[in-house]
């Protein structure tokens, strides 16, 4: 069972290192890695290539892919489209993986549970501690505020050609509307594994101040018309309420040492 991990990125390259090295870390699991840069103007694609003997010397498919796109989901489609393995993650490129066995956990999942998705936790840090722990638990109804975490979410390559990928008009939150779609909409099977899979630097492209989440909660309204559906007005507030205990949370979460660095 083969693994694609697509990390989309532009000018990057204060973090980019870190990324690839946890995904080159991982063990007893087959891989393909594709990085899609947006025509990056730093030395982006530069630290990406100087991987490729690495690489090559653990026998992983590893393609870069550099060229002006229509955002971040435009670049992640386009990923999906080039992937070849059975399963595809997505690994933003200022996260990382929080060990070395994390894609052969996600391997084991899908074969024991032989589901359509499957997704694990999601650790934010920030400033190299533990800021807020995303244990979202056992499929939830997308009406109560539930969700899991999209960087910990992966996806069989047939799920992606049956259900479609990420749409360009949903804004900052086209991962909320994939997820919703596929999950609430379409009731593709998944499992959840109670563990943590992706360390994510807190502040991300969706997190980043008051527009940003007034646009976000905009986002959100979309997602459910172009779907067809209509959420409890109830729903808006319970996905922030269930943010809360997160924060609480993380302060009892050991976290490895980067290893990455």
């Amino acid at each position: 069972m083969k693994i694609s991990i697509i990390t989309v990125c532009y000018n990057s390259e204060a973090t980019i290192e870190r990324t690839i090295k946890s995904v080159l870390a991982q063990k007893n699991v087959e891989l393909e890695y594709l990085i899609i840069d947006g025509n990056s103007t730093d030395n982006t694609v530069l630290i990406a290539e100087s991987f490729k003997s690495q690489f090559a010397e653990k026998n992983i498919s590893y393609q870069i892919k550099s060229e002006p796109d229509n955002g971040i989901y435009d670049a992640m489609n386009k990923g999906i489209q080039l992937a070849t393995g059975d399963i595809i993650g997505i690994l933003n490129s200022d996260d990382w993986y929080a060990d070395d066995t994390v894609l052969a956990c996600v391997a084991d999942g899908f074969w024991k549970n032989q589901t359509e998705t499957l997704y694990g936790n999601l650790l934010y840090v920030k400033n190299g501690k533990p800021y807020r722990y995303w244990r979202s638990g056992k499929f939830h109804t997308f009406r109560h505020g539930w969700m899991p975490p999209h960087p910990s979410f992966f996806v069989t390559n047939e799920a992606y050609k049956k259900y479609g990928a990420y749409r360009l008009d949903c804004g900052v939150n086209a991962d909320y509307e994939f997820l919703l779609r596929i999950l609430e909409k379409e009731k593709a099977t998944t499992c959840w594994i109670d563990r943590v899979f992706v360390n994510m630097s807190a502040g991300g492209t969706s997190d980043n101040g008051i527009k940003s989440r007034v646009q976000g909660v905009i986002d959100n309204k979309i997602a459910w018309k172009v779907n067809g559906m209509t959420p409890p007005f109830y729903t808006v507030y319970w996905k922030k309420i269930r943010k809360i205990p997160q924060f609480i949370l993380a302060k009892f979460v050991k976290m490895e040492t980067n290893k990455y660095e």
